[in-house]
């Protein structure tokens, strides 16, 4: 297995995972999570599989000096053009993650890693890259694919076959990851690396409403109680991506 890029797939990327709610609540998520932990000042910025830019570019509008590394040249050039349109200044890196270390020479006091891990052949090694790359003080806001939220999908759907077999990974075009992440497993690699300081679900119930409910709901009624409830402790496991804030390990 090899890690998947999206060269060929960015403007399904676009419609797919930013073009309706899912997407929203998705960086409304995130978007708070950030605005609750960071501090009032300005930050030095590395997006790591930056994608579309729609995060850094939020971080990038808040007075922060953002850096877009992104493997895919046709997400970085749309990103690029995300920014140009917004009158906002970035630095762009075309590059996977195994050659920033290579590339960059000065950590970052904030390190976004965000939908990343679970399209990596092998996710836990980009850990101790991501730890080189932030500051000693900094931060690492860490977002993945939660391979709990699937098997439970799974089992609202009566998937049973698909879940003896343990097969979850999307094929062809789909855009469903490649390698889910097990967060108890995920928390055990962190160890010596990162603290995890807060954590949130993203799409804790959306995704599991029934369609003709997920019709009927406005947006900003959505928003609201995911936000609300994105740290609940019955909750907040079943969200369907998990964004954890972390700091360097002493």
């Amino acid at each position: 297995m090899k890690d998947r890029h999206f060269d060929e797939l960015a403007t399904r990327f676009a419609e797919k995972i930013y073009g309706g709610a899912k997407g929203a609540i998705r960086l409304a998520v995130l978007q708070a999570d950030l605005a609750e932990a960071l501090p009032q000042r300005s930050l030095r910025v590395l997006d790591v599989g930056a994608g579309l830019g729609h995060m850094a570019l939020w971080l990038a509008e808040r007075g922060h000096r953002v850096t877009l590394a992104e493997p895919a040249e046709p997400m970085l050039e749309a990103a690029r053009e995300r920014f140009a349109q917004a009158g906002q200044p970035a630095s762009f890196i075309q590059a996977p993650w195994q050659d920033l270390l290579g590339q960059l020479t000065e950590p970052y006091d904030l390190v976004l890693c965000h939908a990343v891990l679970e399209w990596l052949a092998e996710p836990h090694a980009i850990l101790p890259v991501l730890h080189q790359l932030c500051a000693p003080g900094g931060w690492l806001s860490l977002a993945f694919y939660n391979r709990d939220a699937l098997i439970y999908r799974n089992l609202l759907k009566g998937h049973f076959r698909k879940l003896r077999k343990e097969k979850f990974a999307g094929e062809g075009q789909s855009l469903t990851p490649q390698r889910p992440l097990d967060p108890r497993e995920l928390e055990g690699q962190l160890d010596g690396l990162w603290t995890v300081e807060n954590r949130s679900g993203v799409r804790v119930f959306h995704d599991y409403m029934p369609q003709e409910f997920q019709a009927r709901a406005e947006l900003v009624d959505l928003l609201e109680m995911e936000l609300a409830y994105r740290r609940h402790p019955s909750f907040a496991g079943l969200g369907r991506y998990l964004h954890w804030i972390c700091r360097p390990a002493a």
